[in-house]
């Protein structure tokens, strides 16, 4: 597996991960039919309340000194963590590193867990199913909820599975500390 480093992002990563974000959402049109705005950008919302709310957190995802991709989490003070958003560049896909990182994620915040995905990303659905049998086994569940205020989107799909501290098959990315 490729030497990989998850931490937790500051507003020093900011930009990098600014530019990831554009590829993420990129990628994300090709399912939702969204269009750039005019200035060429994406909605960048959930990028930003990543950086700025307390119950949020922005993980960066680097191999040597290069950023690969980002996981947001959102959910901290409330009873389940929501994975907001999670991104891996193309590159660096399909090496293990979208289920180190995923892995790492959920390991620094124990306790319930939600991902949501879209059934037309084949890949997507392969890798969640994935890392939800990797973090809990067959102790998981999916279900379909409609996308709010998006009524013309076929509903996501939501795992929900749970995870506790201490020993576990969930390790810790290496933090690069």
């Amino acid at each position: 597996m490729p030497d990989i480093s998850l931490r937790l992002a500051d507003l020093v990563d900011k930009p990098a991960t600014e530019r990831l974000w554009l590829m993420f959402r990129h990628d994300m049109s090709e399912l939702e039919g969204d269009l750039p705005n005019p200035d060429g950008s994406f909605r960048d919302e959930w990028l930003h309340l990543a950086f700025s709310e307390p119950d949020r957190a922005p993980y960066l995802l680097t191999r040597g000194d290069r950023p690969v991709g980002f996981a947001f989490v959102r959910g901290l003070l409330g009873p389940t963590r929501v994975m907001n958003s999670f991104f891996v560049v193309r590159g660096a896909r399909r090496a293990g590193t979208g289920m180190q990182a995923a892995q790492g994620v959920v390991a620094r915040h124990p306790g319930p867990w939600e991902i949501a995905f879209q059934d037309a990303n084949a890949g997507a659905v392969r890798f969640w199913r994935r890392v939800a049998t990797e973090i809990a086994g067959d102790a998981w569940t999916e279900e379909r909820r409609p996308v709010p205020n998006r009524p013309g989107l076929a509903p996501d799909v939501w795992i929900s599975f749970s995870t506790t501290a201490g020993p576990s098959g969930v390790r810790p990315v290496d933090d690069g500390a």
